[in-house]
């Protein structure tokens, strides 16, 4: 059930009433002869708009101004309480305005900067006072301008820094106090507060209560604390008013202005706060902090028991062992009772430990062999089993150093991988035999690629003639056919095509394999070996919706080589840009010069390719996963005939693609340079 607005005003009336109430005993409570007024409850004012969210900051101010202007105005001229209203009006704003970054929700007090934010707002706040009592006096000629600043300013800076805190969110510790200690402590708040607030006599003795509730901040829970503080200064707060205590009648006692009592009384209160306030801050962190430490600690101990399958050993800076995992014990056969407090050098042979030496070129000493090793990163070490058997193991050792930098110990990690060795050496000698059956499988490939090629020639005679015939059916020399005919000899006549054109690529690819298409000494003009290319592409294009743009230079681009597979280079990158590219996508075409080389570049906002896909993009019958996904026809040719293409003209071909964001091939060719 949600909250009715009559309720959620309630507890800013509460709080205001409470306000209005205290302010009337601070009016009152100021002493006979003076001029300022007593601790006016500003902090409870300030405290309204950090706990309440309704009504809204313009009424709560006016509410505040109404009350502190009725309170004050029963003791003292209109003059003199418009001037501290409209003071304390101002002040319960400016507090809450930084306390809480302008927000109507209770600000954390848990770190040193957020103490740092409400002291320097209940200073701000200080200052506002002050400054409105003194222009307050000067006014009305209402007291002396000094004493009174003072006076009320030092008031505001107590009612602000003891108040506050309460309506703060603190850290919800308990303390370390136990119940006897807590029950002390609050004893002696119960009893010698009364005791110090009625002799007379005795100003210093007041002081006395600090240690007690710096006691209490210090052993006991937050909010506990703050509790302990409040009852200290309402009873001070009382009996001072009612006459009694070392701060009361000061006018009478030590011929000193009447005002000085409520001066002195401000003056102890906020040594209290300031003194129980950070305390309460500064063991909160400092319990937050041993529980954060504490929970990390833990977490790495379980993590370091839970790794079963590493051995982790840890090392005082003489290398005497001080952790031994459950992963150790597992690995080496060893209880950590056995090996705690022993040297490292019992988990490895002087024989192991040379060799190691030999190899890292070291001198022959434990010492020397292991501070090679920190930092080195993993390194195949034997270690020796309680059983005697040794095991090779993947180590890594480094050092444990504290904050100011020195060395108190090292921690190894280390796996077993001694079937891993043993395997890789087999792996060695296996090698050889791998080669000759990659060789044997060469020629194997060879084999196919020649067959593949041959049964290409083969198959391209027979399907120009089926071409030919389907062409004659169609145009009815065999008799006029039907429609369901005609649609027949249309799709025989479009896959044969296709067939023909596959035949086409292989051949192509033979002839690249093989050589067949060497350097020409013909020099051809680039430009219009784009030019022919995309007129190609071109017709495909009419029954798309793509923008479809070719950037040339101005002047000719001479190359030397063969025009008819640079056509095809061409070909076939900006039809697979139309063929990737859906509806309303766009393909650029651009020919660039430079001093060295010439690029041909086909853009697309097609598809895309998967970056895992890009390295076999080039290989023979590879067709991306895109591709397949959405049944784009291809026989995967296109992309190896280009690179092979390219490359025998002393050139190179690159991608760049992401999946949905297009893709742009880049073709790099040598430019020709003047004889």
């Amino acid at each position: 059930m949600g909250v009715t607005p009559r309720a959620s005003l309630l507890p800013a009336l509460g709080m205001l009433v409470l306000t209005a109430v205290f302010g009337l005993t601070a009016a009152y409570g100021a002493p006979e002869g003076g001029y300022a007024i007593g601790i006016w409850p500003v902090g409870l004012a300030s405290s309204t708009l950090l706990v309440t969210r309704r009504p809204s900051i313009p009424v709560v101010l006016v509410l505040v101004c109404a009350i502190a202007f009725l309170t004050i105005w029963t003791c003292r001229p209109s003059g003199v309480a418009l001037g501290l209203t409209i003071g304390i009006t101002v002040e319960t704003w400016v507090v809450w305005r930084i306390l809480s970054g302008g927000v109507r929700q209770r600000p954390e007090l848990y770190s040193h900067a957020d103490l740092g934010r409400y002291i320097v707002a209940a200073f701000a706040g200080h200052l506002v006072a002050a400054t409105s009592a003194v222009v307050t006096s000067l006014v009305t000629g209402w007291g002396t301008p000094w004493l009174m600043g003072l006076t009320v300013g030092m008031s505001s800076l107590a009612s602000q820094l003891a108040v506050t805190p309460f309506f703060c969110r603190l850290r919800p510790h308990r303390g370390l106090a136990s119940v006897v200690e807590r029950v002390a402590q609050w004893t002696l708040v119960a009893t010698l507060t009364p005791v110090v607030f009625l002799l007379d006599d005795f100003p210093a003795l007041a002081f006395t209560l600090i240690p007690v509730l710096a006691w209490g901040a210090l052993r006991s829970g937050a909010y506990e604390a703050i509790a302990q503080l409040f009852v200290t200064l309402g009873v001070a707060i009382a009996l001072t008013t009612r006459g009694h205590g070392p701060f009361a009648h000061i006018d009478a006692r030590y011929d000193l202005p009447a005002d000085v009592q409520g001066l002195l009384l401000a003056f102890f209160i906020v040594d209290c706060a300031l003194v129980v306030v950070p305390f309460v801050l500064s063991v909160g962190e400092q319990l937050e902090n041993g529980r954060q430490v504490a929970a990390e600690r833990d977490r790495v101990q379980s993590i370091v028991n839970g790794t079963v399958g590493v051995a982790i050993i840890g090392t005082d800076e003489l290398g005497r062992i001080t952790l031994f995992n459950p992963g150790a014990e597992r690995l080496l056969g060893y209880a950590a009772g056995e090996v705690e407090g022993r040297h490292a050098v019992l988990l490895h042979s002087r024989e192991d430990v040379a060799e190691l030496a030999h190899q890292i070129g070291v001198a022959n000493d434990f010492a020397v062999v292991s501070a090679a090793l920190v930092g080195r990163g993993p390194t195949v070490m034997k270690f020796v089993r309680k059983d005697g058997e040794k095991r090779s193991h993947s180590m890594s050792l480094n050092r444990i150093v504290d904050d100011r930098g020195d060395v108190i110990g090292y921690v190894s990690t280390s796996e077993d991988i001694t079937e891993r060795v043993e395997a890789e050496n087999r792996l060695v000698e296996a090698l050889e035999t791998e080669r000759q059956a990659v060789e044997r499988l060469r020629d194997v490939d060879q084999v196919k690629d020649a067959f593949v090629s041959s049964v290409s020639h083969e198959l391209r005679t027979p399907i120009t003639s089926i071409l030919g015939y389907v062409e004659m059916l169609k145009d009815g020399e065999y008799g006029d056919l039907g429609a369901a005919q005609l649609d027949a000899v249309q799709r025989v006549a479009a896959n044969s095509s296709r067939l023909l054109s596959l035949i086409d690529d292989l051949l192509t690819l033979s002839r690249v394999q093989d050589g067949g298409i060497g350097m020409v000494d013909r020099v051809v003009d680039l430009r219009k070996v784009v030019t022919a290319g995309c007129a190609v592409v071109a017709p495909s294009l009419e029954r798309r919706e793509l923008s479809f743009e070719v950037d040339l230079p101005d002047e000719p681009v001479p190359f030397l080589g063969d025009r008819d597979m640079l056509e095809r280079v061409v070909i076939n990158l900006v039809g697979n840009a139309v063929k990737f590219t859906p509806e309303h996508g766009r393909v650029d075409v651009r020919l660039g010069v430079g001093t060295e080389v010439v690029d041909i570049e086909v853009a697309d906002t097609g598809i895309g390719i998967p970056p895992e896909e890009h390295e076999r993009l080039f290989s023979r019958f590879f067709r991306s996963s895109l591709a397949q996904e959405r049944a784009i026809p291809g026989s995967g040719l296109g992309l190896s005939i280009t690179r092979a293409i390219v490359e025998q003209h002393g050139g190179s071909v690159s991608v760049e693609s992401e999946p949905g964001e297009g893709t742009t091939f880049r073709v790099r060719l040598p430019a020709l340079t003047p004889a």
